[in-house]
Order: C-alpha cells, then sequence, then structure tokens
C-alpha cells in the first residue's frame, strides 16, 4: 500500500520505459531502507567512545554471527547510495527536468545529496581504525584553509582542535538520528513534487494530449518490484564477496602515508595540490554548488525537451566536452606535477594570485571556450551548450577523482596503481 501512496492512480505509458530514469530514484529508496536496517542491527553492539568503538566493531566482525556480513551490506549500500544518487542528479540534470515546474524539486534533490554525503561521511568515523580517522582528519582539516572562518569550521565539525571522542560523540548523532530523520523528510517531500509535477518529464515530441495513461498497479509496480529485489541481491552479493576496510585501530600519532579523504571528497584533495588552498576549499566548491543551484534559473529561451542532452546537437556536445575534459584534465595535472619540481613561475606574485586567481580564470576561460565550441561548431542551442560545461565540470571532478584515489602514492606523489598496491 505504501507504493500506492508514493505514486498517482494512473502514469503515462511513455514513463514506463527503464531508460527514462532507470530506476535510480527507486534503488536510492531501496538502499536507504537496507541501511535503515542493518544500521539498526549493527547499534546492538557498537559502543560509541574511542576506548570501545574498535573494539566493538571487531567483536561484531570477528565472533557475533553474520556480523560481518551484515557490517559489509552496510558500509556497501552507503557507498552505493552515493553513487546512484550522483547518478539521479546527472539523469536529471542531462534530461533538463530542473525547470519549472521541476525547479524547487531540483534544489531539494541538491539538498538530499548533500545529506546524503554527510551521512556517509559521518558514518566513516565510527569504525575508530587508521582508515576513518585520518580520511576524517584530512577531510575535515580542508575547512581551515577558508578565510577568516576556517578555523571556527574546523572545531565545529570536530567538536574541538582534533578528532576525539567529541567528534566520535557528534558523528554518531548526526549519523544515527538527525540525518536519517531529516533524509526521511526530505525524500518524502521530494516524491510529494514529483507528484505534483506530474512525474518525471517525458520527451515533447510524445505529445501531451497522445499519451496513454496506464493504472499505476500492475504497470509501475511491477516493473519497482523487480529493481528493487535486484538492488537488494546485489548489495548481498557483494557484501558476501567483499570485505568492508578496517585497519589497525586509529593511532593519532602516526599518520599513514599518504592520508586520504574518503572517495566522494578526494576530487578536492586533489585540487589542493594543484590550487592555493581557499580557491581549491572555498572558491571552487562555491562555483560549482553555485552553478547547479543557479541551473533552474538561467534563462535559455526554451524548454527542456525532455530528451538526453535535449538533441542530437546536445549530444555531440556532451561527448566533445567528455573527450576535452579526459585529454585536459590529466595533461594539466601532468604539466603541474612537474611545476612543483621546478622553481615558482611569476615568484614576484602573491600566492593566492599566483596559485589561485590566475588559475581559476584560465579554467573559467576553458569552460567559456567549451560553451563557444558547443554553440558554433555544433549548432548548440543555449541551454545544449550550458549541459556541455556541466558535462566538462561532471568528467573533470571524475578524473581528479580517480586520479587521487589511484595514482597518488606516499608523499602524494603519482605513481601507478599497481607500485602503490605492491607498497602496502
Amino acid at each position: 500500500m505504501l507504493l500506492l501512496h508514493l505514486h498517482p492512480k494512473a502514469v503515462p505509458e511513455e514513463a514506463l520505459v527503464f531508460r527514462r530514469t532507470f530506476g535510480l530514484g527507486g534503488i536510492a529508496v531501496v538502499l536507504f531502507l537496507l541501511l535503515a536496517v542493518s544500521g539498526a542491527l549493527l547499534l546492538f553492539g557498537y559502543e560509541p567512545s574511542p576506548e570501545r568503538a574498535y573494539g566493538s566493531v571487531r567483536e561484531i566482525v570477528d565472533q557475533t554471527p553474520f556480523g560481518a556480513f551484515i557490517r559489509n551490506a552496510h558500509h556497501w549500500a552507503a557507498n552505493g547510495l552515493l553513487l546512484v544518487a550522483l547518478l539521479h542528479l546527472l539523469r536529471v540534470l542531462f534530461s533538463g527536468a530542473y525547470d519549472p515546474p521541476r525547479r524547487a524539486n531540483w534544489i531539494v534533490g541538491l539538498a538530499l545529496l548533500l545529506l546524503v554525503m554527510a551521512s556517509n561521511f559521518t558514518g566513516y568515523l565510527l569504525p575508530w581504525d587508521q582508515l576513518a580517522y585520518w580520511a576524517v582528519t584530512i577531510a575535515t582539516g580542508m575547512l581551515e584553509y577558508v578565510p577568516l572562518v576556517g578555523g571556527s569550521l574546523l572545531r565545529a565539525a570536530r567538536g574541538g582542535a582534533e578528532v576525539g571522542s567529541k567528534t566520535l560523540a557528534l558523528f554518531f548523532v548526526l549519523h544515527v538520528a538527525i540525518l536519517p530523520i531529516a533524509l526521511f523528510v526530505l525524500t518524502s517531500f521530494h516524491f510529494w513534487l514529483v507528484r505534483k509535477a506530474g512525474g518525471v518529464i517525458l520527451p515533447r515530441e510524445a505529445g501531451a494530449s497522445r499519451r496513454t495513461m496506464v493504472p499505476t498497479s500492475p504497470h509501475l509496480v511491477a516493473r519497482e518490484g523487480p529493481v528493487a529485489l535486484v538492488t537488494v541481491a546485489t548489495v548481498l552479493v557483494v557484501a558476501a564477496l567483499v570485505e568492508a576496510p578496517l585497519l589497525a585501530q586509529a593511532n593519532p600519532g602516526m599518520s599513514p602515508n599518504p592520508a586520504k579523504a574518503p572517495w566522494y571528497f578526494m576530487g578536492f584533495q586533489e585540487l589542493l595540490l594543484h590550487l592555493h588552498p581557499a580557491f581549491a576549499v572555498l572558491v571552487v566548491p562555491l562555483l560549482l554548488a553555485g552553478l547547479l543551484v543557479a541551473l533552474p534559473y538561467l534563462r535559455h529561451g526554451e524548454a527542456p525537451s525532455g530528451a538526453y542532452f535535449q538533441s542530437p546537437a546536445g549530444g555531440r556536445s556532451a561527448l566533445s566536452a567528455t573527450v576535452l575534459a579526459l585529454v585536459a584534465v590529466p595533461a594539466w595535472v601532468l604539466v603541474e606535477e612537474s611545476a612543483r619540481r621546478t622553481p615558482p613561475w611569476l615568484p614576484f606574485l602573491p600566492q593566492a594570485v599566483r596559485a589561485g586567481l590566475i588559475p581559476v580564470l584560465l579554467i573559467c576561460t576553458v569552460h567559456a571556450g567549451v560553451y563557444l565550441l558547443a554553440r558554433r561548431l555544433f549548432g548548440a542551442s543555449r541551454l545544449e551548450a550550458l549541459q556541455a560545461v556541466v558535462t566538462f565540470v561532471v568528467v573533470a571532478l571524475v578524473v581528479l577523482t580517480v586520479t587521487g584515489s589511484l595514482f597518488r602514492g606516499q608523499g602524494m606523489a603519482l605513481t601507478w596503481p599497481w607500485a602503490l598496491a605492491g607498497s602496502r
């Protein structure tokens, strides 16, 4: 009955085509429910104190029947939820489903993505092992680079100057109570806004007057059921085959080399190697967030078509932006890596200008070039050209994340992944 309340009595037949949504919204809900169930079971054995946290997780993994399996399921469902939420955001973005009447729901979706990231991040610390402790130390340490209020933000995030008992208590309360409640409330509101907007966006050529309406049950429910079952089965199979990471107990006096942030913050940690810290952790993230928030309010002179990338011209523009990012970003990383071994260029300029303002202006110029290239070379509309720019940003961030996660070794020097694996 719950499924029937989430949906209208009838839906357009065209909305049942799997590629319209790939079931990403429903998959996210299933993963959230899996996290709630597995997390509740883990709470029976977990003790949120620096003295007992690691030992209690060890007892769950080593001594509790099916304890390791439940922890694995919780870990992989959490990572899966964040990945699915990101893909869902891209699906909405590339189909143009953020313009009125879906503008408010786009903002709610961005808030949900932040909550999912926060939930993953707060849960990351709870095992209190070396991986968790130093990943959280590195990620929260980025806040210190924010001008003027960096120190205050750092202490607020950690509950003090260092990652310790107050940090663990803060993260525990956020992870098991505040963030899940906020996620449940906003997700419910999100679904209501989807219904209010008339469901998922459909290609205009379908013609609203010619759409065939079919009952939600069994047509839509019968499709959601198998997707939910496949999602649960996938998580359980991965949980049975792949162990969630658990290193030695956290040691504040011995940092691993390299010490890395969680994968979803790795792109910004990589940026720290190439840009002035204030630009890497404040200016660039604010520009990215501002672009995403502003998308529904930018006037394109056209309504979204409902098709992915709007038209063939939009698809070619996005593909070209992808190829350009796959070439330009690794080249930039290699050039910057070589420049780190040589005297700084323009040494008479302040570092904030030399390593911050000038590179960011060049990056903005590249994005403007992508926009003009899409408009003039492929005949893309303003909306399609803007989506090409967003595509470039997304691919660039993915490349930076992969670089930082797989190609950074000791001292955050570039290395091959197999060399990094061999040094462990």
